[in-house]
């Protein structure tokens, strides 16, 4: 019925897919029903086998078979780091504002996943997820698998760039675009953080504690929303840089 080696390669289509699919907070992370992951996993990996896939030229062992398996999955980890890296760099933003307002103690606990999140940094994690569909990031997501089977095809793989220094410089850039993400508002903390302490200093009677958290919290959700404009050549320079990242890390695969 199927032709020899059809199985396996269809197999391997399948690792690589649901690597990317369960590692990629879009695509997996976000779902809670583990029937609609498998269901996405089994019908991406047909799709793109249909449209790209060939049966195995010859027989594998089972131990060749595992570690062509391995690097599969290892492949699709890679791709989902990218966008895990700009997440992370989201969510280092937001840690760097919660902590400036003295706001890091009110923190929300992810139903699915379990994880506990400070406020503002859920903020700025749903607006980078939006913001994500919005430009079709997760379909963009998807392209990038469909050509990682053309750039690497199952059953080899040279690596023309080290992958160490792939990650560190995308690590590097993708936590310099979350930063400026929030730049001004850090910059307005810290001076609101410099006022605080001349004014402690000038008039040792006045409750600095106290105002200090108050004059922090707001002045920090104010600032959250009057620079909230700011936040979308920012979040666009984000996705350039994640698209930048998986079109490097194709060109990695390349073989």
């Amino acid at each position: 019925m199927f032709a020899l080696g059809t199985i396996e390669a269809l197999g391997l289509y399948a690792a690589r897919t649901s690597a990317l699919v369960l590692a990629s907070p879009v695509l997996g992370e976000g779902i809670g029903f583990a029937g609609v992951k498998v269901a996405l996993i089994a019908i991406l990996s047909l799709l793109l086998f249909a449209g790209t896939g060939e049966p195995l030229a010859e027989p594998v062992a089972p131990f060749a078979f595992g570690a062509m398996a391995a690097r599969e999955v290892l492949i699709g980890l890679a791709m989902a780091m990218a966008l895990q890296a700009a997440l992370l760099a989201v969510r280092v933003a937001g840690g760097l504002v919660g902590h400036e307002m003295a706001f890091s103690m009110a923190t929300l606990t992810d139903p699915v996943t379990g994880v506990t999140v400070p406020t503002v940094t859920r903020v700025y994690e749903t607006m980078f997820l939006l913001g994500l569909l919005a430009v079709d990031g997760h379909h963009l997501l998807l392209r990038s698998l469909s050509s990682s089977f053309a750039h690497a095809p199952v059953g080899g793989m040279r690596v023309e760039k080290p992958l160490l220094e792939l990650v560190q410089e995308q690590v590097v850039a993708m936590l310099a675009a979350g930063i400026a993400f929030v730049a001004p508002i850090l910059v307005l903390l810290m001076l609101v953080s410099v006022t605080i302490g001349l004014l402690a200093r000038a008039v040792p009677q006045l409750n600095i504690l106290e105002m200090s958290f108050t004059l922090r919290i707001g002045l920090g959700l104010f600032a959250m929303f009057a620079f909230a404009p700011l936040a979308g050549p920012a979040l666009h320079d984000l996705f350039a840089f994640l698209a930048g990242a998986l079109d490097e890390a194709l060109v990695a695969m390349q073989g």
